[in-house]
């Protein structure tokens, strides 16, 4: 492919081979918000865009807030990797990838500048309205991967683009003591809690028993919505920020 034309108006164009056909055709719903993780925007753009990286993503956000699209949304871009997000694995079929230039820990994890964080709000925000993408199912890389990925990261700033009308949040009950669960704990308390978790979509099994799966869900789970304290281990805290978050899905299952 030589050249398309932006979905999303004002976006340069340059193409990455690193596409395919969506499977049984579908359409997008998801967004999955990730960070380059490279030194460089330029670099990370290159790597996008070289045959042999075999990794791709619908569109690049520079820090000074321009974007780059490499993927037409309707095609499949080869961005998420293995991961799963309610019951459903072949991720890049149902999302479309959003990169967000940022080194990540090559240097402890640099705030993301504001130029930036808008281009991707305006971004997800006509993404949404192309393809009708529900809030609850613009993601972060590591809710579809948990303990594979970490980006965002967990100062990517969700709160804001909340405020700004982006995704599903609740402000995050406050740090605090109480009744928690932890690695190696087990029984029904366990079951219910990682119940509430598949229900909200992230993958693990209800088994009753917090294992490693477990753990690496909850800190998936809390570099989203809880970044205060990210540590695998369900206090109070996570706990009740993932009831209200349930309680506030539109068909809510509890």
């Amino acid at each position: 492919m030589s050249g398309f034309a932006p979905d999303h108006a004002g976006s340069e164009v340059r193409v990455s081979p690193n596409f395919g056909p969506r499977a049984e055709g579908r359409k997008p719903d998801c967004i999955i918000m990730h960070y380059t993780g490279m030194a460089t925007g330029p670099a990370a753009e290159a790597w996008l865009c070289a045959p042999e990286s075999e990794v791709s993503s619908h569109y690049l956000v520079h820090e000074d807030g321009r974007v780059v699209q490499m993927v037409r949304e309707a095609d499949r871009a080869w961005h998420a990797g293995k991961g799963s997000w309610r019951g459903v694995s072949d991720v890049n079929s149902f999302s479309i990838g959003i990169e967000i230039v940022n080194p990540g820990p090559l240097e402890g994890f640099p705030p993301f500048p504001d130029a930036q964080v808008e281009a991707v709000a305006a971004l997800a925000r006509d993404i949404c309205a192309r393809w009708s993408v529900p809030p609850e199912r613009i993601l972060a890389h590591s809710d579809v991967a948990p303990g594979r990925k970490i980006d965002p990261g967990e100062r990517f700033p969700w709160a804001w683009l909340a405020e700004s009308g982006i995704g599903h949040y609740v402000q995050p009950s406050p740090v605090r003591g109480g009744r928690f669960l932890a690695m190696g704990d087990s029984g029904e308390p366990v079951e219910a809690f990682q119940s509430m978790l598949s229900l909200y979509g992230y993958g693990l099994e209800i088994n009753g028993l917090f294992d490693e799966q477990t753990r690496l869900a909850v800190e998936a789970f809390q570099r989203h919505f809880r970044p205060a304290r990210v540590d695998g281990v369900a206090d109070q805290s996570t706990i009740e920020t993932l009831h209200r978050l349930l309680k506030a899905l539109p068909a809510s299952p509890i």
